[in-house]
C-alpha cells in the first residue's frame, strides 16, 4: 500500500513543532554568538586547505564504505549459507577485525607493509610504486578491511534473516541460484540491513580522523594544523564538529530516503 502524500502546507506545519523552532532559536543564537564573539580571522588562510580536507574525508568515506560493502556481501553469505571452508575464514576475518582496534589495524598496514614494501626492488621498479609510497591506500585498505568486517557480520544476520520458504518457493518456480540471489535474496537481506548500514557508515565517517596518524590529510588534520599554528583551539572544533554534523544529515537523509523507496514488505 503506498503511503497517502501530504500537501506542502501541511507537511510544514507538521514539521514547525514548538519544541523543533526551540531548537531552532537556540542554535541560531549560538552561531550568531560564535560569529560575535571568536576569532574567524585564519579561515581565509586556510580555506583552500580545509576544502581540500572535507574532499578528502568524503572521498575516502565513499570509497571505504562502498568496497567494504561489496566485500562484506560475501563474507556475510559465507557465514550464512557457504559450506564450512569459506564459513570458518569469513567469520574468523570478522571476528579478528572487530576485536582489534581500527587504529591498531592502520598502523600495522602503514608501518608494516609499508616498510616492507620498499626491502623489495621489483616492487619499488613497479608502477605501483608511486602508490605504495603514500599514505592514503592504507588508509584505505584498513578503513574498508574494517567496514567490511563489521558489516559482514550485519550481512550475516540479515541473509539469514530472509524466510527460507521464499527461497525454496523460487527454486520450485526454476529460478536460478544467481536469480534467487539477485532478485529475492540480496534485496530482502539489504532492506533488512539498511538501519544498521546507515549507522555503520556514520561511524565510519568518525573513524576518518584515524587516518591523520599516518599522514593523510583529511579535515580533522586540518583543524589540528590550524591549532597548532595559531594557537587558536576553539574555533577550528568548532567548525570541524559542524563539518562532521552536516556531513552526518547527510547520510542519515540519503539512507531514509532509500528506505522510503523500498516497499516495507518485500517478497
Amino acid at each position: 500500500m503506498t503511503a497517502i502524500s501530504l500537501p506542502v502546507s501541511v507537511r510544514a506545519r507538521s514539521w514547525l513543532k514548538p519544541h523543533r523552532i526551540a531548537l531552532l532559536a537556540v542554535a541560531a543564537g549560538l552561531v550568531v554568538t560564535a560569529a560575535l564573539t571568536m576569532r574567524w580571522d585564519w579561515l581565509a588562510r586556510y580555506w583552500d586547505l580545509a576544502l581540500l580536507g572535507i574532499w578528502r574525508t568524503i572521498w575516502i568515506l565513499v570509497v571505504t564504505t562502498v568496497l567494504g560493502f561489496l566485500l562484506a556481501v560475501p563474507l556475510g553469505l559465507a557465514q550464512a549459507a557457504g559450506p564450512r571452508y569459506l564459513a570458518l575464514p569469513a567469520r574468523v576475518f570478522c571476528t579478528v577485525i572487530r576485536g582489534t582496534p581500527l587504529l591498531l589495524q592502520l598502523w600495522l598496514l602503514y608501518y608494516g607493509l609499508g616498510a616492507l614494501f620498499p626491502q623489495f626492488p621489483w616492487i619499488r621498479q613497479s608502477e605501483l610504486w608511486p602508490y605504495l609510497r603514500q599514505a592514503w591506500p592504507y588508509a584505505v585498505l584498513a578503513l574498508t578491511l574494517s567496514y567490511a568486517g563489521y558489516e559482514g557480520e550485519v550481512m550475516r544476520g540479515a541473509f539469514a534473516g530472509v524466510p527460507r520458504g521464499q527461497l525454496e518457493a523460487a527454486r520450485a518456480f526454476g529460478m536460478s541460484r544467481w536469480k534467487i540471489f539477485r532478485r529475492i535474496w540480496m534485496p530482502q537481506a539489504t532492506h533488512r540491513a539498511l538501519p544498521t548500514l546507515a549507522g555503520e557508515t556514520v561511524l565510519q565517517l568518525k573513524a576518518t580522523p584515524l587516518v591523520a596518524t599516518i599522514t593523510v590529510i583529511d579535515v580533522y588534520a586540518v583543524a589540528s594544523k590550524v591549532r597548532q599554528e595559531t594557537f587558536i583551539t576553539y574555533e577550528p572544533l568548532l567548525l570541524l564538529a559542524l563539518v562532521y554534523l552536516t556531513i552526518t544529515g547527510i547520510i542519515v537523509f540519503l539512507f531514509r530516503r532509500l528506505e522510503a523507496r523500498i516497499p516495507s514488505r518485500l517478497g
